[in-house]
């Protein structure tokens, strides 16, 4: 189907803005924050309410990793959902993310944990990674004491995030040192060889193109030649998918990472994982971000809160 009239007007509005891969990180995490500043202007509306928010700074291997832990205005102990945001690895951080959050936390009734992964090329692979276990970890260790429930412990992200998600839940699985539950991943990148159709057929002109994942991927890795094949890079080189916990897998229509995306999902389903495989039609990569632009983006946000809430049997 063609582009829906939202996700037209808001490619509309970006043009004539400077490609990200043309700017410095530091001068792209700035135009990405002016952009998330405008979305929350348009909304016109104040934050969401959750019971509580609170801000905290974990240990990691190879620094303090800030985090983000929303809570339910409902007695605990909560299923929580530990997330991954967005943005190549490169851009991104708590604030940006704040409105997903928000919106999962109030309509999932879980506890929502954004962590803010070391962003790169000041820190390159694989340190988001080893961040993102380690925070997952932390919240399974210190569960009890959060009012939360080990045995309810979702993981997940967007693009960049629903990677790290998809990595960290290999890793637990192997690992053995944290359970699991449930794994959200919407639009995730899996497969950094660049070589689907739709790298080809979504190339350019849908806000996410094949020169920015480029981009990306140089600022990411020390050696795209050379780790690309890595599964902590490219999730769908796994060779083992049997035991992973159930997942809800989000793609767009018009998304270059839409065929890796779903081949992670067949994947999964091949090993006999079950999946939610959802693409929400006539819309681009970043919808979910923008969801004050684009209603689909909403709908996805609300989904992702009633699959946790189905699945860890939270009433509203």
């Amino acid at each position: 189907m063609p582009l829906d009239h939202q996700t037209q007007a808001f490619l509309e509005k970006l043009k004539g803005q400077p490609p990200i891969e043309s700017l410095p990180p530091a001068i792209a995490r700035e135009l990405q924050r002016q952009m998330g500043m405008q979305a929350e202007l348009l909304s016109a509306k104040e934050k969401i309410q959750v019971g509580a928010v609170s801000d905290l700074t974990i240990q990691g291997a190879h620094g303090e990793v800030p985090i983000r832990i929303y809570t339910p205005a409902i007695e605990g102990p909560h299923p929580v959902f530990v997330y991954y945001h967005g943005g190549g690895w490169v851009l991104g951080d708590l604030d940006r993310f704040d409105d997903i959050c928000r919106r999962v936390t109030k309509s999932s009734n879980c506890a929502v944990v954004s962590v803010d992964y070391p962003l790169s090329p000041e820190n390159k692979f694989p340190t988001a990674v080893e961040a993102a276990y380690t925070a997952a970890q932390w919240v399974f260790d210190n569960a009890e004491q959060l009012q939360l429930d080990p045995n309810r412990l979702a993981v997940g992200g967007d693009s960049s995030g629903g990677n790290l998600a998809a990595v960290v839940t290999h890793l637990a699985k192997e690992r053995k040192t944290l359970k699991i539950a449930y794994q959200v991943l919407i639009y995730p990148v899996t497969d950094a060889s660049m070589q689907t159709a739709t790298y080809r057929e979504f190339a350019e002109g849908y806000f996410l193109t094949r020169d920015q994942m480029t981009w990306f991927f140089d600022n990411y890795l020390n050696s795209h030649e050379e780790e690309a094949t890595n599964p902590w890079v490219s999730p769908l080189l796994f060779t083992d998918f049997t035991g992973l916990p159930p997942a809800l897998v989000i793609t767009a229509e018009f998304d270059p990472l839409r065929e890796e995306s779903e081949a992670y999902a067949e994947r999964m389903k091949e090993a006999g994982v079950p999946v939610v495989l959802h693409r929400y039609e006539g819309t681009i990569h970043p919808f979910v971000s923008f969801a004050d632009e684009i209603d689909k983006g909403i709908e996805a946000i609300e989904e992702v809160a009633d699959s946790l809430r189905t699945f860890f049997g939270v009433n509203r």
